[in-house]
């Protein structure tokens, strides 16, 4: 399909041919859940940890003897139950990682592009490189463009410094090379910007 290029002032710089296999699919819910899941569950840590009484430093010895002391009866330090004892059914290291065939990653980022493309939230400019880091500059430019608001600018194989640096205090824009380019970044900014370079970049990882 043929789409319009703009530049960062709305002005038209042209047209791209961008092949309908990658960003005119018709997105399937179920598909799209599952790659955000797959995301979201790889990206956990899994790190959080107690100790139970195996670990629990201390001795083992029964802490004092079991009768005559008018006390409850108590045996190692180490208990649940005491101060400082071990805890019981806690969380323990764990790996959370998940496998998804690349078959359904691929797809599933061609959907999430489609999406865009087919609600016409989806949006190609020239470039992203601008003169000078100006936070306030680029703001007027994207305000002009309605991309204020959510918008993820997805460029080449690396973004231009000053514009990273212009859109870092802005709360709802972000910017992602090519190789970063994901399904939940994807779908959770109401408007796609690509770059020429951003385009090509995707079209050439996707139609491997």
């Amino acid at each position: 399909m043929k789409w319009e290029v703009i530049d960062l002032d709305g002005k038209k710089s042209g047209n791209i041919e961008l092949p309908d296999e990658i960003f005119a699919v018709e997105p399937r819910a179920d598909i799209l859940q599952r790659v955000v899941h797959w995301q979201l569950t790889n990206a956990r840590q899994g790190t959080h940890k107690v100790k139970s009484v195996s670990d629990v430093s201390g001795s083992g010895r029964k802490i004092y003897k079991q009768k005559k002391t008018g006390n409850a009866r108590q045996g190692e330090k180490r208990n649940v139950h005491m101060r400082g004892g071990g805890v019981i059914h806690g969380p323990v290291l764990r790996d959370h990682n998940m496998d998804l065939p690349k078959k359904i990653r691929s797809l599933g980022l061609k959907m999430a592009l489609s999406s865009h493309a087919l609600s016409k939230t989806f949006y190609v400019i020239d470039s992203e490189k601008v003169a000078a880091a100006k936070t306030g500059a680029v703001a007027k430019q994207l305000k002009k463009l309605k991309l204020d608001e959510s918008a993820l600018v997805i460029g080449g194989a690396a973004l231009d410094d000053n514009f990273k640096k212009s859109i870092a205090n802005m709360a709802n824009v972000d910017a992602l090379p090519a190789i970063g380019a994901n399904v939940r970044d994807i779908l959770k900014h109401k408007a796609l910007v690509l770059t020429r370079d951003g385009a090509a970049a995707l079209t050439k990882r996707l139609g491997e």
